[in-house]
Formats: C-alpha cells, structure tokens, sequence
C-alpha cells in the first residue's frame, strides 16, 4: 500500500530576496527525510485548490500509483517567487521538481542545469528547450474543448455563448479555438473576450456579466480566474462548461461539463523514464485518446440522451481523426 504526505509550502519575500519556508513542518529539509519515498514538489501559479489548473496537477500527482512525499508552493503569479521556489527545492536535494507554469520556462532554463540530478517537470509546454533533465508536458486542451461547443451549441436558445478567456497563451487558446469552432459549426455565435489575466477574478467576471448583457445564454472559460465568471452564470441560471479541473461544485445545477486533465497518464510515463535513469528531454500530451482528457458530465444537470450522444460522438470522432477540432 503506498503512502503519501502532503507537505505544504509558502515563500516570503523579504529584502527583495525570496527565502522557502515550510509551513507544515517548520523547515524546508523536511522534503529529504522521505523513509525511502520519492520527493515531489510542485510550483504552481494559484491556489493548489483552485478547481482550475494548479488544483489538475495536485489532483493528478495524488492519483499516482506511488509512494511519494510531495510538497506543494502555491500562489507564485509573480515569477521570481516561483524561481526561488523551484531552485529551493533542487537544492534541498527533491528528486522531482514540477514548474507547473508556461511562465516558468526561463527561469527553469537558467535553474535546470545547475542540478543535473534533479528532474524537472515543466508545462504547459511543448518541448524542454534542450534540458535533458527536464520533462515537458501539454494537453490537447482543443479536443475537450470541442466537445464542450458540440454541446453548447445544442443547449443554447437564443444562439448566442460566451467565453471568457485570460492571457491568449498556455493551453486557454487551443481550448477556446476548438470549442469555438464546434459551437459556430452548431449554429452558435460566440462572443470571445480575454481579460489579459490569469487570476483577476473581477475581470472575469465582469466579462461574464457583459456577454450575458449581449443574451448569452451559455458561458465557458479557462484559467484559475475563472470562479468570477461562473459566479455570475450561477447567478443568472447560466449553463457553464469547465476545463481543467471538474467545476461542478462550483455551481451544482449549472454546470454541464468540465473537460479534466489527468496528469497522471503522462507523469507516470515521466517517472518510469526517470527509474530507468532518463532524467529528461522528452515532451509529453494529453489528449483523449491517451485518456489524459477526459469529459465529465455532472450528473445534475438534465442533459438530454441525443445531446450527450452528439458529445460521445464527438468524442469518438477526435479519437479517430475524422473531426478536425481547427485549432
């Protein structure tokens, strides 16, 4: 049976230099007295909680089939904070080092070389920028996102959807391309807006607030800020469809779908790479095909047996490569 311990951290900025602190257990060596387990950390830009893009890789690294001590430094939208935490867990002698963040990847590029026993993990991104001890990670995010715009489309009356986007960067633009392109191929018009943000909240949601002002009456977004926006859908009876992580509780009755990442399938392949003594250089996707996405449909929601036959259908199409998703 194996065991794990979740280890939380935070970062302190003090003096314009940021020091690693352990709030779980006092002291940032923790991490090394491991009784044989391997040392994870994860670096992500929001909260590890976020029903969004940090919480799908704490998800999916507790879903690992291993005996892991992982830590966890959340929160580091500021990028220097995000590097002192990744080079503080290399030096602490942490076995595997994720840098969940597309705006990680200079910081990794300086870091990584300096520790060439260290594995880093880093996403989203399409290559290890020649680091071969450095694993890169994607999604297909598209693909998910087109199943959500078959839906969509068909659930939506007054032919009108709306999407909240952040920074046109990361895995939010092939998501948005896709679920645009299947829910205009429905019949739809969809209204795109991106906020220039990851995390503002408010701008999220005033974005929601202006595409149902323009009768959207289906909404969908990517990214941590995205608990904005399905607020104001909730509170306007608005369906949404989620991506990421499964936002169904964020609003029981209103969500319809949420496409998942399940890291796991491809941080398994990662580590046995690394058991093999490959510490690095090979980049990664998810995509529903490998079972890396996955669409899960909230129970709560009363979707009718032809809509979710068009969605399985889809599904089955990105499979088989007989429906191009236009991303």
């Amino acid at each position: 049976m194996r065991k794990k311990v979740r280890l939380l951290t935070s970062l302190l900025a003090l003096l314009g230099s940021f020091v690693l602190v352990a709030s779980a257990c006092g002291s940032s060596d923790d991490s090394s007295d491991s009784g044989g387990a391997l040392t994870m950390a994860i670096v992500a830009p929001s909260a590890s909680d976020d029903l969004a893009f940090s919480q799908s890789m704490v998800d999916s690294v507790n879903a690992l089939d291993r005996e892991i001590t992982l830590s966890i430094t959340d929160g580091t939208f500021i990028v220097e904070e995000a590097a002192a935490a990744i080079r503080g867990y290399a030096e602490d002698g942490t076995d595997v080092v994720i840098a969940h963040g597309t705006q990680f990847g200079a910081s990794l590029a300086e870091i990584a070389p300096d520790f060439p026993d260290t594995t880093f993990i880093w996403g989203t991104a399409t290559n290890t920028q020649g680091l071969d001890n450095v694993f890169a990670y994607s999604p297909a995010s598209d693909e998910g996102g087109y199943v959500n715009g078959v839906v969509a489309a068909a659930v939506s009356t007054s032919g009108k959807i709306g999407v909240v986007g952040p920074v046109e960067a990361g895995d939010a633009v092939p998501y948005i391309n896709g679920f645009t392109t299947a829910a205009k191929a429905g019949g739809a018009d969809v209204s795109v807006t991106y906020t220039g943000s990851f995390g503002d909240v408010a701008l999220a949601a005033e974005a929601a607030e202006a595409h149902l002002a323009n009768n959207a009456d289906v909404l969908t977004g990517t990214a941590q800020m995205v608990v904005g926006a399905v607020g104001v859908a909730a509170d306007a009876g608005v369906p949404w469809f989620g991506t990421q992580s499964n936002q169904t509780s964020l609003a029981p009755d209103l969500v319809i779908a949420s496409q998942v990442y399940h890291w796991e399938i491809v941080l398994e392949e990662m580590l046995d790479l690394r058991d093999d003594g490959t510490k690095g250089g090979k980049a990664f996707e998810i995509n529903l095909a490998n079972g890396g996405l996955v669409i899960e449909f909230n129970d709560g929601y009363d979707l009718s047996d032809d809509v979710r036959a068009s969605a399985d259908a889809a599904i089955a199409g990105i499979i088989d490569g007989s429906i191009n998703t236009g991303a």
